[in-house]
């Protein structure tokens, strides 16, 4: 199928940063957007609807008030509930880019995956909490499964035309966050307002904060397993405070293949839709001439959910999941002010050795361990 003319362009968490770029990704190429999602049915929401008329809208948990209004506003065009949103997820011949956050998200990426659609996914849930479920939905109906997320799609873009079995490691590259060169006793005392200060990218609190503890990049290595089939021995992580280089391939040969550009999130969120096929982009010319790139490793010392992520994904099945919901409570409990900096790590380790390791037969099994995890990381988070 040439994917460079998309049937019908399904936008989940369209007023989120993913979603909104997304909508622009689209209208710059002249993509229909047959359907958009959000999980409330805010202003924002009903004035994206109103420009794309045509399209069908659902509003995942809206207030009563809002349900109300979108039905007055939009008649038989608007759904509502999780189910309504599945029902956007297995339209035939979609793509369908999910930026929705949470179990919701998952379910909506096996839908998709098992109707044989394009997933073009930022729904880190889906991967990090439920990757054994993806790869049976992968199997199961044929679709296919694109990254968004700007270190994969390197990844990506690096390995389309090569043969895997002659990759000798993925890199994925780390900006370091705002405490990179900090030691692990002068984390004790870091402000919130420190930690959401991050040197290159402008995203939400928790994907800040994690990428202030490098949790973000341990997600993205637990990812990069399941995506591109590889043993975590085989998948590295190196700090790049430039953000330039976004992940780079070693071969066997010796080879190394690196993908460069701008950090801008609609580069990857093209790709994903258009893939194998490229359409001119927003970005000028890269200035090439002049940039200076430095590497560095991590401090595992300083920073020890990297080390935790790559443990739970050794574990596999469901001990991903708990090291993401106990990862989100840990990061609120810091954002609120009710534990320090330093305590996240702690909350996540010891919420890992409490909860049992279990097989995850489909999304219900993923939403009970995450549901037991946020139980146990809220109790930790209480007494630290």
């Amino acid at each position: 199928m040439d994917r460079t003319a998309v049937d019908g362009l399904v936008v989940l968490g369209v007023t989120g940063s993913i979603g909104r770029q997304a909508l622009e990704v689209a209208d710059r190429l002249g993509i229909t957007v047959s359907a958009i999602a959000a999980r409330r049915g805010s202003d924002e929401l009903l004035q994206i609807a109103k420009r794309y008329g045509t399209a069908r809208v659902v509003a995942a948990a809206p207030t009563p008030a809002e349900q109300a209004a979108l039905s007055e506003r939009l008649g038989d065009r608007v759904g509502f509930g999780p189910e309504a949103l599945v029902e956007l997820a297995v339209a035939a011949g979609s793509t369908v880019v999910n930026g929705i956050v949470g179990a919701a998200g998952l379910e909506a990426s096996v839908a998709a995956l098992e109707a044989g659609n394009r997933l073009a996914l930022a729904n880190k849930e889906s991967l990090v909490a439920g990757g054994p479920v993806i790869d049976r939905a992968l199997r199961a109906g044929g679709g296919e499964l694109l990254p968004v997320d700007s270190e994969h799609s390197a990844l990506l873009q690096c390995l389309t035309g090569e043969d895997v079995d002659a990759v000798r490691r993925l890199i994925l590259t780390a900006s370091g966050g705002p405490f990179r060169g900090r030691d692990a006793e002068s984390l004790a005392t870091v402000t919130v307002a420190e930690a959401l200060d991050h040197p290159t990218w402008s995203m939400g609190p928790r994907i800040t904060i994690d990428s202030a503890t490098l949790m973000n990049k341990a997600f993205e290595v637990i990812e990069a397993h399941y995506l591109f089939g590889l043993p975590y021995d085989r998948i590295d992580v190196v700090v790049h405070p430039q953000s330039i280089v976004h992940s780079v391939v070693e071969f066997f040969d010796g080879s190394l293949k690196a993908h460069l550009g701008e950090p801008d999130m609609r580069v990857p969120i093209q790709y994903a839709i258009t893939h194998p096929h490229r359409r001119p982009g927003p970005l000028a010319p890269f200035p090439l001439a002049g940039q200076t790139l430095t590497f560095e490793e991590p401090d595992r010392a300083a920073f020890p959910l990297l080390d935790l992520g790559y443990e739970a994904g050794r574990q596999g099945e469901s001990a991903p999941a708990v090291l993401n919901a106990a990862d989100e409570i840990a990061v609120q409990a810091f954002l609120d002010g009710r534990i320090g900096f330093s305590a996240i790590p702690r909350v996540v380790e010891s919420t890992l050795e409490r909860v049992a390791l279990r097989k995850l037969a489909g999304v219900a099994d993923v939403v009970a361990v995450d549901a037991e995890a946020r139980a146990v990381a809220t109790e930790l988070a209480g007494t630290c």
